[in-house]
């Protein structure tokens, strides 16, 4: 199916621009969340989450599963301090905390749309460029994404991050945009019972993780 070029829009049909590339790799990239004009921190993306960002060279839109998020002061000389006040109550008396603070997130590369819209789950020729716009990926994205399952694999192998619990969250993620289809969720379970045939221990913590309310 093709996939909707990302669009700076109110309209509900057009992902939600949410933040922008700030450091690249050939697997991963790293986001800074957009800074709001109100008085509140920036709204980090869900852990499993889908976001995507172009590359321009190619036309490719690069899909990313969120992995790790930190919110910390832009000034990485000076920490954070407590403070003792609530979020409304630092609105009314150090406003400028918020205009002080910057929130991150990386993302790991589980495939990629070709301008015709075709879905590729490998890595792509080349990542997001520095300052490229990153978006939420729709659920008809997600739905059209996950018809394959090769997108597991590298969220296993995702280093300095917990791993097992970032596939389950990524399987639940998908499992809400599809309505809670109970036949994805089996051949997706069945696939990973593939990938790691000889780690039951973990297949089955893993699978244990994909309850969630409503399915």
């Amino acid at each position: 199916m093709r996939l909707p070029l990302p669009q700076f829009s109110g309209n509900p049909r057009h992902p939600t621009h949410i933040a922008e590339v700030i450091e690249t790799s050939t697997t991963e990239f790293l986001s800074q969340c957009l800074s709001s004009e109100e008085l509140k921190l920036a709204t980090m993306p869900d852990f499993g989450s889908f976001v995507k960002a172009k590359d321009e060279e190619t036309g490719n839109q690069i899909l990313g599963v969120v992995y790790a998020a930190t919110t910390a002061p832009i000034d990485s000389v000076h920490r954070a301090r407590a403070l003792g006040l609530s979020i409304e109550e630092l609105r009314e008396e150090q406003p400028q905390i918020f205009a002080m603070l910057k929130t991150e997130f990386k993302s790991i590369i589980v495939g990629y749309a070709d301008p015709l819209g075709r879905y590729m789950q490998y890595l792509p020729p080349r990542p997001p460029q520095i300052h490229q716009s990153v978006y939420e990926c729709p659920p008809e994205e997600i739905v059209d994404f996950s018809e394959q399952f090769d997108f597991l694999r590298p969220l296993l192998e995702v280093a300095g991050a917990p791993s097992d619990a970032l596939t389950a969250a990524a399987m639940r993620t998908v499992y809400k945009m599809r309505q809670f289809d109970r036949d994805w969720l089996i051949a997706a379970g069945r696939n990973l019972s593939l990938i790691l045939r000889e780690d039951y221990d973990r297949l089955r913590y893993i699978l244990s993780q994909c309850r969630v309310s409503g399915g």
